[in-house]
């Protein structure tokens, strides 16, 4: 029975996320069913790739499937959101080019050495936010507004307001397909970032430590758990995932634009944790929810492109959306559907009382 109950909240959780999914793919299916053709084409390095409109939804949002995992962390444990997501991943950027241009010769160690000493930046960074909000008490969106407003100028004092050029196979690899592999790179490397929170919940008991401060903090803290260390480490991933999501972008142009680099992704991450069926005030979480969630804001986007929908229109369009998702998915509606749904529902008669009557 345990076990039924447990299943059936997870469900319940990705209630909305699949319902909106749902709806999106049966309006295209009427609007386009070609929107779903998935086909093979040579790209300009002389490579065969996957094309069609799902290869690039799944393509696209990757950047934003990372760090709205990291985001869902920080959002469990600290019921708030790092709303400087965007701007410390231009630093993560600048770091990374900075060091790479400083070994000259573009190779895989130099690659995987700017990416860790970028990643190493990032965590730092967001340890400082992780202290304002663990150590100080500040509330997560004003001790992140910080950054939010500054990292983008330290990233202009990294670089200057140059535009970096990294033109190199490997980086091409990266950002695009490796030659000989059809799939976009940048979907492994959500894969990948998935798998490993996957195993660290797996053989550690951080799930639910997150969990547990995000409902009661003091609970926690008189259950022997340490909130703090707890809300730090949750920062520390998320800097992880900046990172990942950042040299994705960078790869991904072969270039380094401190002002447009993940521009904007961080009310992106937000409404992916929130349409993912994640509480933004802390507390239990689901990372396939958020990862779904950001699948579905780049679906909306790209068929809103494809019914020729003005850029400029198109934010006002998703924000229509997803403030209809959004107050599907929130506790008032929720209770109201379920006390609906048990009055309309049949009581099941024991078999007992069938054969005494």
């Amino acid at each position: 029975m345990k076990q039924n109950r447990k299943t059936s909240s997870g469900l319940g959780q990705l209630l909305i996320p699949l319902v909106a999914l749902g709806i999106l793919i049966v309006f295209n299916i009427f609007r386009d069913i070609s929107f779903f053709s998935i086909g093979m084409r040579v790209n300009n390095a002389g490579n065969i790739v996957l094309t069609g409109n799902l290869i690039s939804i799944i393509d696209s949002a990757s950047e934003l499937a990372i760090i709205a995992m990291g985001m869902t962390l920080v959002t469990a444990a600290c019921g708030g959101q790092d709303i400087s997501v965007g701007a410390v991943g231009a630093i993560a950027g600048a770091v990374f080019v900075k060091v790479l241009q400083g070994m000259g010769a573009i190779t895989i160690g130099s690659v995987i050495l700017a990416f860790v000493l970028c990643c190493l930046a990032t965590i730092v960074f967001k340890l400082f936010n992780g202290t304002l909000v663990a150590v100080f008490k500040i509330q997560p969106m004003i001790a992140t507004l910080i950054l939010y407003s500054c990292a983008r100028s330290i990233a202009y004092w990294i670089n200057g307001d140059a535009t970096p050029q990294l033109k190199s196979s490997i980086i091409s690899s990266i950002g695009k397909t490796i030659p000989g592999i059809p799939v976009p790179t940048p979907i492994f490397a959500v894969i990948l970032v998935g798998l490993l929170l996957f195993l660290i919940f797996k053989f550690t008991s951080l799930r639910l430590y997150i969990q547990s401060v995000g409902i009661n903090q003091g609970a926690a803290r008189l259950n022997g758990m340490n909130p703090i260390m707890i809300k730090l480490i949750c920062f520390i991933l998320l800097g992880v995932c900046v990172s990942v999501a950042s040299l994705i972008g960078v790869c991904r142009l072969g270039q380094l634009n401190h002002k447009t680099l993940l521009v904007d992704i961080e009310m992106d991450a937000i409404l992916a944790v929130a349409i993912g069926g994640n509480s933004l005030g802390g507390g239990r979480f689901k990372l396939s929810g958020s990862i779904l969630g950001a699948y579905i804001i780049q679906m909306l986007t790209t068929t809103l492109y494809a019914m020729n929908v003005a850029p400029v229109n198109v934010k006002a369009y998703k924000a229509i959306v997803i403030i209809i998702i959004v107050v599907a998915g929130s506790p008032v509606v929720k209770n109201k559907l379920t006390a609906l749904w048990k009055r309309l529902r049949p009581v099941p008669v024991p078999e007992g009382a069938e054969k005494e009557g």
